[in-house]
């Protein structure tokens, strides 16, 4: 069934990934008389909604069923909507709906977290593009698809509501055209730079092997971010001349970018953006201004690095746990940033994606479980 090849599991796999009891209560209601009934379906935390792949996927089961389903959707993608705020009703059959719930709730929650959270990210840094790079961090095909949506509607949503640049690709050929492409985008994991032996090296076998390609090269594999980065420009001028060489820094937690410590990111802050120092700060938002791994002051003296030495069009780019938190504080510092590969728009807490879903009326008749009364409709 094609309608099934990009909205979830077909109707001969759907029973296997559904609750028991579901399955007994659909049992049940075929075997003693069915009912119309109609869901209220909300979540605990404030959301941007994602719901166009949960609500396909229902759509095309009922139809598989010979049902059809009317879905009161009332907010529109990407919309705020708030804790405990009905999402959608949803009214059927109870044995076409009883036993599909679980699924339906798997593909809602989720993306609707991951589309608030890359939304929150690119309204903090609007002049920064964003690559999604969250497929190696999903459990799954499904999960990945799932979240480059979820970023794609967050995504979409900034850029309509302030102009932001927003996310511009990701990672795999296969999410790439939630936004709006035909494969995925990036250049080299350390990997490569390993086996080169050397940035240089790495950059040399790149570009010779794939040379209608940007090049993007890795330049803290060896810890000497500021030496690489300079030698690689050096090499490829023409191309940092041209504004088409970038340089990505994903320097790990465990230690400052080369020629820093401390007092040198204050410093640097210092001479660049001094109000990003001024006022109180907490102890992780000055992490990640001054601290060790990809902080703001790394990303300034990266820049000032290669401002000093001539090559003004080299691009930065850079990785390593930017969420919501992080893109804030990058804001306030001004990082010097052309783009950010980013999987940290992924849920940290799992348990704030869940879905849930609550019958508030049979054949018509308010009826709902003590505590959920605030889901029938007024």
């Amino acid at each position: 069934m094609s309608e099934f090849a990009s909205s979830g599991p077909t109707p001969d796999q759907q029973p296997r990934l559904t609750d028991t009891y579901f399955k007994h209560t659909r049992h049940i209601v075929q075997t003693h008389g069915d009912c119309e009934v109609t869901y209220a379906v909300f979540m605990r935390r404030p959301v941007t909604f994602a719901g166009r792949m949960a609500i396909d996927w229902i759509t095309a089961m009922a139809a598989a069923r010979q049902a059809e389903l009317k879905i009161e959707q009332l907010y529109v993608e990407g919309a705020w909507i708030g804790a405990g705020e009905p999402i959608c009703y949803v009214t059927g059959p109870f044995s076409v709906l009883v036993d599909l719930e679980t699924i339906f709730l798997q593909r809602l929650g989720p993306a609707c977290v991951a589309a608030y959270n890359a939304y929150n990210m690119c309204i903090e840094l609007p002049d920064v593009g964003f690559l999604a790079m969250d497929a190696r961090h999903c459990a799954g095909g499904e999960m990945a698809e799932l979240m480059a949506y979820g970023a794609s509607v967050g995504s979409k949503k900034a850029q309509a509501k302030t102009g932001a640049i927003g996310f511009v690709g990701c990672a795999a050929d296969a999410t790439a055209h939630f936004f709006g492409k035909d494969k995925g985008a990036g250049t080299m994991p350390h990997a490569l730079i390993g086996y080169a032996g050397s940035t240089l090296r790495a950059a040399e076998l790149f570009h010779q092997t794939i040379p209608d390609t940007p090049l993007t090269v890795l330049v803290d594999y060896f810890g000497a971010e500021i030496t690489d980065a300079l030698a690689v420009a050096t090499r490829f001028k023409d191309l940092a001349d041209a504004g088409q060489l970038s340089v990505r820094i994903d320097t790990h937690g465990g230690r400052y970018v080369e020629g820093l410590d401390t007092p040198s990111s204050y410093a640097v802050l210092e001479r660049n953006v001094p109000g990003a120092l001024r006022g109180y700060r907490t102890d992780d938002e000055l992490r990640l201004l001054l601290g060790t791994g990809v902080s703001a002051a790394a990303v300034w003296h990266l820049r000032e690095q290669l401002d000093q030495h001539g090559f003004e069009k080299v691009k930065i780019i850079a990785s390593s746990g930017f969420g919501p938190d992080k893109c804030r504080v990058f804001s306030l510092a001004n990082a010097p940033l052309n783009m950010i590969g980013t999987g940290s728009f992924l849920p940290q807490v799992w348990s704030e994606t869940y879905a849930t879903a609550d019958i508030v009326a049979y054949d018509g008749q308010p009826r709902v479980k003590a505590g959920r009364e605030f889901l029938i409709r007024k």
